[in-house]
């Protein structure tokens, strides 16, 4: 069996969808064809990015390609982080234990709660006056 060097994950978080692609390299990480340290300017961003690879010991073995969409930037950043930890089990199936008990494989299934007629907002309702 041929191994491939493309290891593929699809990572969602509230409205953003990230595509990653890791590929044995140095640890770069590119996010829309920009660096980590251009796209993302909060440290803590970037060290949410890197939670799965960290985790996993992996972090100087692959090269991180990632497009991502929608949403915002706290948003993205957890999208890329459940995109690397799918594509990391695709890589080694021997690194789920380690993402499942540290809670990366699991989508977070928050969302925005739409709008209700009759309400001003999902459930802040008009002022109440008595007269």
């Amino acid at each position: 069996m041929a191994t491939k060097t493309k290891y593929y994950g699809t990572g969602r978080r509230k409205t953003s969808v990230a595509r990653v692609y890791l590929t044995p390299g140095t640890g770069k990480i590119t996010i829309n064809k920009r660096d980590i340290d251009d796209y993302f300017d909060l440290e803590t961003l970037k060290l949410i990015v890197r939670q799965p690879l960290v985790a996993t010991e992996t972090t100087d073995k692959f090269d991180v390609q990632v497009s991502v969409q929608g949403g915002g930037f706290t948003g993205q950043a957890g999208a890329i982080r459940h995109g690397i930890s799918r594509a990391l089990l695709e890589a080694g199936e021997d690194y789920r234990p380690i993402l499942k008990k540290a809670g990366y494989l699991t989508r977070d299934p928050r969302m925005k709660e739409r709008k209700k007629y009759g309400l001003k907002a999902a459930r802040r309702a008009p002022q109440f006056s008595k007269r």
